[in-house]
Formats: C-alpha cells, structure tokens, sequence
C-alpha cells in the first residue's frame, strides 16, 4: 500500500531505541524526513545512522530531553513545521502507591502527561495552517488496564489521554489527527526495566517471570517493535484521515472488554 508519506517532514521524541525507534524507522522507509529526539547522544547517533544507512533517508538527531523547555525548542528549532509528531517517553518504575509523595507525582505527570501536551500546543496549528497533520501518543495499555504497581503511569497518562480526547477534533476539518496507541507487552527496554523492578518483591526470577508474562498473552508472545511501527506508519498515512480521538490497542488481545 502506498501511504502517501513521501517528503513529509517528522518529529519523534524517545525515537533512540525500541518502539520509538521502530517507527522512525517505518517512516523513513516511506521517504519521511525524519528528526529523532532522545536524551543519551551515543545511542541516538548510532540509530540516526543505521537509519540513514538501511533507508538512505534525511534523519536529524537532536540530543535533548523533551521534558524540560529547553529541550522542546532544540527539538522544535531541528523541526519547527512537522507534518508529523511522535510523543514517546519511557514510563515511571513501579511501586506502591503508599511510597509516592507529592514530589514523586509531579515528576510522573512532567515526564509522561505534560511534555507531549506542549509538543501538540506547539505544533497543532501550524498543521491546521498547511492542511495536513497526524500526532500520535504512545501511551500504555495501562489506561484501559490499571495495573497496581504502575500507578503513576495509570494516572499520568490517563491524563494525557483525557487531554486529547478534548482537542482531537478540533483540526478534522483541515486533515489533522489526534490519537493514542496503547501498546500491551513488548519486547523492548522498557518492559524488561517493568520486570527487573517487580521482581524483588515477588520471589521469582527475571527469566520466569519474563516468560509467564508471554504464556499469558493471549498471542503468547511479546509484540516486537517492528508491529508498533507499521501501525504506527499507517495512522500517518493519506489513508488514515478519517481517525481521531481514537486510543487504539496494540495488545495481542489481552484486553478482555467489549468495548
């Protein structure tokens, strides 16, 4: 299928690694220029060069941290008119909520909640203005399946995800989306910093735990990061004009709802 990406210009936050990776990754392929956002610099040159290298695409790399202000205008000077944005950001450990003082919240919510919702602040309407954009949160399944120990990011980003429920509309009429993926388990970095931090409190090894986590997926496996980035690739297509608003499971079926 041809997604009608060709020349578009992106802008991706947690892009260095894992699903954020992934989906530069798939726009690239679709002769996307790309501009990827991470924090740690070595690890961010070398996928902004294995990217260039498989797709031969235009990939700019910008070492900063897209939580502080200063790092959301290095992004946005690197790319001041994307036709489209990634919000990405790796989740809070987990925890008992007892521990979580008021401090610990507030990080949670500039870490997860806030960030994304000043990169759509500063990006929604110049999109309106050009006719074309597509924003898209990678949240958590989380959302929709409270876990207990991932309280704050049950918290934060249902507050994300309730923001956006408010604006998502707002740019239809001009060819702009708004929407959120919620991915279930997957084979990345940040499910496996998920179970290093649950182990201690449950008396089982990481292996075991990594591996019952699979068996009880309904898929049986975990999502690879390639899948994230297809779907993802697709909600930025010409084709996918007709979706906003929409928080869209990415799970192996392992919400059990109906709606």
């Amino acid at each position: 299928m041809e997604l009608g990406l060709s020349g578009k210009r992106a802008l991706l936050t947690g892009a260095s690694k894992g699903m954020g990776r992934a989906c530069a990754t798939a726009l690239a392929r679709e002769g996307v220029d790309i501009t990827i956002v991470a924090r740690t610099d070595a690890t961010l040159q070398a996928t902004a060069e294995d990217i260039r290298r498989e797709t031969g695409a235009t990939v700019t790399a910008v070492a900063a941290d897209i939580t502080t202000e200063a790092g959301r205008e290095a992004a946005l000077a690197a790319c001041p008119a994307p036709d489209i944005l990634l919000n990405n950001a790796s989740g809070a450990a987990p925890g008992d909520f007892r521990d979580w003082d008021r401090d610990v919240w507030i990080a949670a919510i500039e870490l997860m909640m806030l960030p994304p919702i000043m990169m759509i602040r500063a990006t929604m309407d110049g999109m309106i203005d050009r006719g074309y954009g597509r924003i898209i949160n990678i949240a958590s399944r989380s959302v929709k399946i409270a876990q207990p120990e991932l309280g704050l990011s049950n918290g934060a980003r249902s507050g994300l995800v309730g923001f956006v429920a408010g604006i998502a509309r707002q740019g239809m009429a001009h060819n702009v989306t708004v929407n959120n993926l919620l991915p279930g388990i997957f084979d990345s970095d940040g499910q496996r910093e998920h179970i290093a931090g649950m182990i201690d409190s449950m008396g089982k090894s990481f292996d075991e735990v990594w591996d019952a986590r699979a068996k009880g997926n309904p898929a049986q496996r975990y999502g690879r990061p390639e899948e994230i980035g297809a779907y993802f690739a697709f909600l930025c297509s010409a084709h996918a004009g007709f979706i906003t608003g929409q928080n869209l499971l990415i799970d192996g079926g392992s919400y059990p709802g109906t709606y």
